[in-house]
């Protein structure tokens, strides 16, 4: 048997038939930021550009389209996902949270107040995506040490390099919550 029909035999064995839907519109139903949604997208759609273009929740910024930048980053089921690589589709069912679901009403999450107290942005562009990781880089556990909150926050790129005071700003959260400052930090 050659390898190809090995990995055609092995698949079909392991996975549930999916049930085939588009290249037409699909109707979709998923929750954003706590608010039940039905949305009718054609199957290709990002989940970028359903929350940006569909939606209407333009926070989340659309950076370079390629996985790269981390400004599209969102939250999906509690874990965080770069939207622009994301199909819609794929989030059927599940709770999809953006910037805009990050405060409660006009109270700032304590990530948010944090990033104003150590102006941890500056030209703002990809201060949502920042903000999104690292809220889910202390919900993770990968807050210990400057060098760790360097490695988790990596994949979400700041062209004004206010890298210090994102730090600031999450230690002072982790810290706020209970968590405790190494020698490293």
């Amino acid at each position: 048997m050659s390898q190809v029909k090995q990995r055609e035999v092995v698949t079909s064995a392991t996975v549930e038939p999916l049930t085939m839907r588009g290249p037409a519109d699909t109707l979709v139903s998923l929750s954003v930021n706590r608010i039940a949604r039905l949305v009718t997208i054609e199957p290709r759609v990002s989940l970028l550009d359903l929350l940006r273009e569909r939606l209407q929740l333009t926070g989340t910024k659309k950076g370079c389209d390629h996985g790269t930048c981390g400004a599209c980053t969102v939250h999906v089921d509690g874990r965080r996902v770069l939207s622009c690589l994301t199909l819609a589709i794929t989030c059927e069912g599940r709770e999809v949270s953006t910037i805009e679901g990050l405060a409660d009403g006009a109270t700032l999450h304590p990530m948010q107040r944090a990033f104003i107290t150590h102006d941890a942005f500056q030209c703002g562009f990809c201060t949502p995506g920042q903000l999104m990781s690292a809220v889910a880089l202390l919900e993770e556990g990968h807050a210990s040490t400057d060098a760790e909150i360097g490695e988790w926050m990596s994949g979400n790129l700041c062209r004004c390099a206010a890298y210090p005071n994102i730090r600031a700003a999450i230690r002072e959260v982790r810290d706020a919550a209970g968590g405790h400052r190494h020698a490293a930090d």
